[in-house]
């Protein structure tokens, strides 16, 4: 992966998240939340790019001022590690009176550093343009030594905060929420280059203090752990933000419903005529199809499903230790299973009527209305799911 690709896929992450986010956005603009988690793409987009070689010497050129780059870099830098820490906060929630004291509290250090950094360019002296080892070069320079201090210190707070607070909230976390926790898991990783980029800084240039050379830190070691550290960050609010949307839920519902379609819609195709899919169809209609599919295939073995099948499976599983509404997913899918195969053999006898049922017609819901069996994975988080066979007796 070249240099120029590494610069523009952070920010191209941070955009991406800021497309998911922006519709929501919209429509609750009222929430703080939203506002500061759109405020830190719009702030982290630009940094990695506007950080590169090639784009400070612009920048210098068209302001007409020598390391113009280094108070703007270095400001957004501090401005995003405080909205990061900020978001945090706000994210993980508590009760409002502290949250409204330590976001306020944040926002005051970290936009108060990045006022000072800019007053201490302002007063300072950089004549000489330095693309790539500013940091190194003014260590011992009046004034922009404090700028540089300023931001590293600013940094690493905010690093520090950013990686324990996320840390703190992943163990916490349920683990069925799996963007968040992965999210999560992706800040802490970059957080953790994050301070090794900073460890490699304040080694380079502690070193210039004590008289001796060690730039290579700062200019080989610490921008690609930068731009790793951008690149997870950019992933770990992208993946909460896009993992929770409608769209991402719907994708799931329809691959976690494949293997039950799979094995009704040859039964489907038998009783009603299927509308085939277009290749462009949108996700939502793929999922009614599906679901449409499943209810159909679900009519066809109506007849086939034996109660028997269902008490002995059921029994079965509460040997085993499940509980009741497991043990109705592993009886609903055995019972399912087991219609299945009877209709097969059946087919293949050519002798398609099923056997009549043992239970009096409309005892128990059709299964039409069966929800466990179309989607097994949910039933036992349904509470009491209506079943497709007469409940097992207790």
């Amino acid at each position: 992966m070249n240099g120029g690709l590494l610069r523009f896929l952070p920010g191209s992450l941070m955009v991406l998240a800021l497309l998911v986010k922006v519709p929501s956005l919209r429509r609750e603009w009222d929430r703080p939340l939203n506002r500061t988690a759109c405020l830190l793409l719009v702030l982290g987009a630009p940094i990695t790019f506007l950080a590169s070689p090639p784009t400070i010497s612009a920048v210098n050129r068209a302001t007409g001022v020598v390391n113009f780059s280094a108070p703007l870099v270095f400001s957004l830098a501090t401005l995003f590690s405080g909205t990061c820490v900020v978001l945090v906060l706000r994210w993980r929630g508590g009760p409002a009176a502290a949250v409204r004291r330590a976001t306020r509290l944040t926002a005051a250090v970290f936009g108060g550093a990045a006022v000072a950094i800019v007053v201490l360019f302002v007063i300072g002296d950089a004549p000489v343009e330095r693309l790539r080892d500013l940091d190194t070069y003014y260590a011992t320079t009046p004034w922009i030594r404090e700028m540089i201090v300023c931001f590293l210190l600013a940094h690493t707070v905010g690093a520090l905060a950013l990686t324990a607070l996320c840390a703190q909230w992943w163990r916490r976390a349920d683990r069925s929420l799996r963007p968040l926790r992965t999210g999560l898991a992706l800040i802490v990783l970059s957080g953790l280059l994050d301070l090794a980029y900073l460890a490699a800084k304040w080694a380079a240039f502690a070193a210039h203090w004590a008289g001796r050379d060690w730039v290579v830190l700062s200019t080989d070691v610490a921008p690609p752990l930068a731009s790793g550290a951008s690149l997870t960050l950019g992933a770990g609010f992208l993946v909460p933000l896009a993992g929770g949307s409608s769209a991402w839920r719907d994708l799931r519902h329809h691959h976690g419903l494949r293997p039950l379609w799979k094995a009704l819609r040859a039964f489907a195709s038998r009783s009603v005529t299927t509308v085939p899919l277009a290749w462009w169809s949108p996700l939502g209609i793929r999922l009614v199809h599906r679901e449409s599919v499943i209810d159909d295939g679900l009519l066809a073995l109506a007849g086939w499903f034996d109660p028997a099948v269902r008490e002995a499976a059921y029994a079965a599983a509460r040997r085993r230790g499940l509980d009741e509404g497991a043990a109705s997913v592993v009886a609903d899918a055995a019972v399912l299973a087991a219609a299945c195969r009877s209709r097969e053999a059946a087919d293949r006898a050519g002798t398609a009527q099923p056997p009549p049922p043992p239970w009096p017609v409309g005892e128990w819901p059709p299964p039409s209305s069966n929800t466990s069996a179309r989607s097994p994975g949910n039933a036992a988080s349904a509470g009491s799911p209506r079943r497709c066979c007469p409940p097992t007796p207790r």
